[in-house]
């Protein structure tokens, strides 16, 4: 890792870019170093290095040192100790706003439905859902989709969470009670519905739907209950009809889902529902928060 991502991986934690470049600066110099050399090996303005060095001070990440006749010397704290510190102290946070945000947090009086316009922010809000599981987990797409959100899901399983898992192709490391859908081969499903569809819904109560077609996804996040319902009963019908099929000669069963003329009209409508997602995601597209 670069010293850049460093000290931006820093920031995100908490240190101002000036603090992070001098604590950067003494960690690799693995010596004290006195204010001037600081300044001139991070970046940091000399004008301002002596406060950024005594802000890294007051928050214990680095010490002041007698250097003899060359006065004050600055040492950090070892990057293992600080990363613990920081662990306990984020933990520390969480802790107490999971106690006290409650108290403070008006009671909702709209639903939220907000858009998600990019694969990145899709998994991200997916991911939020997923963690927010604490009685029950649907999930329904495609291994390239499911495979990031796996880590948190299981974890929600291992805390007691039910999960129940479609997935559209060859997931060789499944996660929950996993269907592998079996009416149409991945190729032909994503034919018919223009991308590929990803559904999350945690406790029946939120829930992310997306499409996602090569790396350009869009789709939407809401806790509506009835768009909840919908995409909980669109996963559930998914692994009851699976449970169902499995009770009939597969050729019988298979001849009937190509042939028959009911189920082909309704397969008719090749790509319509991507259509639908993108114009949710697109800009300007109605939603809340």
């Amino acid at each position: 890792m670069s010293q850049q991502r460093v000290i931006e991986e820093l920031q995100r934690l908490g240190m101002s870019g000036y603090e992070a470049k001098a604590y950067v600066a003494l960690v690799a110099a693995g010596t004290p170093l006195n204010g001037y050399e600081v300044a001139k090996r991070s970046g940091v303005p000399r004008s301002t290095v002596y406060e950024t060095l005594g802000k890294l001070v007051s928050r214990g990440a680095a010490y002041e040192v007698r250097l003899g006749e060359a006065g004050v010397g600055y040492i950090s704290l070892p990057p293992a100790s600080l990363l613990d510190r920081m662990r306990r102290e984020f933990d520390q946070s969480i802790t107490t706003l999971s106690e006290t945000l409650p108290e403070v947090a008006a009671p909702a009086e709209v639903r939220l439905i907000h858009n998600l316009a990019d694969r990145s922010s899709l998994l991200t809000r997916a991911e939020d859902v997923v963690a927010a599981a604490r009685r029950d987990l649907f999930l329904s797409g495609w291994p390239a989709e499911l495979e990031p959100l796996k880590p948190l899901a299981r974890r929600a399983q291992a805390e007691g969470v039910d999960v129940s898992t479609v997935v559209f192709g060859e997931d060789p490391d499944p996660v929950g009670h996993t269907t592998r859908h079996r009416f149409s081969s991945p190729q032909v499903a994503l034919e018919n519905l223009g991308c590929r569809l990803l559904v999350v819904v945690a406790d029946r109560r939120q829930a992310v739907i997306g499409g996602v077609v090569n790396e350009d996804a869009w789709g939407v996040y809401t806790d509506d209950p009835a768009v909840v319902l919908v995409a909980v009963e669109y996963v559930r019908h998914d692994i009851a009809m699976h449970l169902i099929v499995e009770r009939f000669a597969a050729d019988d069963f298979e001849s009937f889902w190509t042939s028959d003329p009911a189920l082909a009209r309704l397969r008719a409508d090749h790509g319509a529902a991507a259509t639908l997602l993108r114009k949710a995601g697109a800009p300007g597209g109605r939603g809340q928060g």
